[in-house]
C-alpha cells in the first residue's frame, strides 16, 4: 500500500469538505464538481446528458498534465473541448480508479 498516495487523497477530501463538499468521497461526484467548476457557470441544475460531459469534462482536464488529453477551444455555448494525444493504456479497475484519483489530487494541489 503506497500511504502516501493515501495520506493524499485523504488530504484532497479534506479540501472538498473545506470549499462546502463534506463527506463527498465518490470519486464520480468529485469529478462531476470538477467539470461544473471547469465549466465556469456556477452551480444549477444540469440535464442528464450535461452531467455526462461535466464528468467527461472533467475527466479530460485532470488528465490534460498527464499528457492524454489537450485543450483545445470553447465553443459558442462555453464549453471547453479537449482533443486525444495519447491513448491512455489498458487498465484494471483498481489501475483506473487509482489514476483517476492521483490526477484529481494532482489538480487539487492549485486550490
Amino acid at each position: 500500500m503506497d500511504y502516501q498516495f493515501e495520506i493524499d487523497w485523504k488530504n484532497t477530501l479534506k479540501k472538498l469538505s473545506e470549499f462546502g463538499f463534506e463527506a463527498i468521497e465518490d470519486l464520480d461526484a468529485i469529478l462531476y464538481i470538477i467539470g461544473v467548476q471547469e465549466l465556469g457557470k456556477g452551480p444549477k441544475k444540469f440535464a442528464k446528458d450535461d452531467k455526462v460531459d461535466l464528468m467527461h469534462l472533467a475527466v479530460c482536464t485532470v488528465l490534460e498534465p498527464f499528457g492524454f488529453y489537450k485543450y483545445t477551444h470553447t465553443d459558442e455555448e462555453g464549453w471547453p473541448h479537449y482533443e486525444v494525444q495519447s491513448k491512455l493504456p489498458h487498465l484494471n479497475d483498481m489501475e483506473q480508479e487509482r489514476l483517476m484519483k492521483q490526477a484529481v489530487i494532482d489538480y487539487f494541489k492549485f486550490y
